[in-house]
C-alpha cells in the first residue's frame, strides 16, 4: 500500500485516478462487539458466537455498517491532501452490502476517483470504493462516496 500525497491544486486534476488498495484490517469479534455496544445493535448473528455457528453464515458476521464505517480509516490511508486542513465526509450516493464479513476476516479497500466537482470554497470528489474480503471472490461492500476538500 502506498499513500497518494498531493496538494490541493494537484487534487483538481486527479479525476480517474486509481488510488490502489489500503492495508488489510482484521474485523475480529471484539471489534464487532464494540460496534454492537456503540450502536445498540446486538442481533445474535453478530454477537452470539455459539448461536451464530448454527445460523445462515456458519458463525458471527460483522454489521454491514461496521464494515462501511471502516472505509474512513482505509480512505485516509489512500489519499493525503497535504495542504488542506478541512476535509469532510459528505455522504454516499450508493451502497451495496454484497457479501458478509465473518468475524476474524480481513478486509481492504480499493478506491478510484470517479469525479471532481467544484463547490463553494473547494472541491467534491466522487469516489468509487470496493471493500474486499480476503479470500472471497465477491466484495463485502461497493460504494460511491463523496468527500469534500476546502482550501
Amino acid at each position: 500500500m502506498m499513500t497518494t500525497s498531493v496538494t490541493f491544486a494537484e487534487l483538481r486534476g486527479m479525476e480517474g485516478a486509481d488510488l490502489g488498495f489500503s492495508e488489510w484490517i482484521t474485523v475480529d469479534q471484539d471489534r464487532i462487539n464494540t460496534f454492537a455496544d456503540a450502536t445498540d445493535d446486538h442481533q445474535w448473528i453478530h454477537v452470539d458466537v455459539e448461536r451464530a455457528k448454527t445460523g445462515p453464515f456458519g458463525g458471527p458476521i460483522a454489521h454491514g455498517f461496521l464494515t462501511l464505517s471502516l472505509a474512513i480509516p482505509m480512505w485516509t490511508k489512500l489519499l493525503d491532501v497535504t495542504d488542506c486542513e478541512t476535509k469532510v465526509n459528505y455522504g454516499l450516493d450508493k451502497v451495496r452490502f454484497v457479501t458478509p464479513v465473518k468475524a476474524g476476516a480481513k478486509i481492504r479497500m480499493g478506491a478510484k476517483i470517479a469525479s471532481i466537482t467544484e463547490v463553494a470554497g473547494g472541491v467534491q470528489l466522487g469516489v468509487d470504493q470496493v471493500i474486499e474480503v480476503e479470500g472471497s471472490e465477491k466484495p463485502a461492500v461497493i460504494t460511491q462516496s463523496l468527500y469534500r476538500f476546502y482550501e
